[in-house]
């Protein structure tokens, strides 16, 4: 079986391209739309990889980022954020909680996917 990857994204269109470009590389994606329930999900997933957005209801991408931090099972899944908001505080704040990598809205998907491939290659490599 493929890698797994939790998407953690409330935008429908871009969580089902996103969905539809790594089934293509043999991954199998879980999608959630809301913050509220993601750290529970990703705990008894135990994905490969992690993709959050950082504008969510429930729970703000930045909460879910810290609280897989902390937890020491968790503490080095790989994890790509994807947002819209690319101001440089945004981008230190992520960093600064231990984000794996970083990636502003709208990205290409050929750039996406070799972040995936980079992380999932090889660990926990910084934005």
């Amino acid at each position: 079986m493929g890698k797994h990857v939790v998407l953690v994204e409330d935008e429908t269109n871009i969580a089902e391209a996103i969905r539809f470009l790594l089934g293509r590389e043999g991954w199998r994606v879980e999608t959630l739309a809301n913050g509220a329930t993601a750290v529970e999900v990703i705990r008894k997933a135990s994905p490969d990889l992690v993709m959050l957005d950082v504008m969510l209801p429930g729970k703000s991408g930045f909460e879910i980022l810290k609280e897989l931090r902390a937890d020491a099972a968790l503490a080095d899944l790989p994890i790509l954020m994807l947002t819209a908001r690319g101001q440089t505080r945004d981008r230190e704040i992520a960093l600064e909680a231990g984000v794996s990598r970083f990636m502003t809205k709208p990205f290409s998907n050929a750039d996406m996917l070799a972040a995936v491939r980079d992380l999932t290659a090889a660990g926990t490599a910084k934005a």
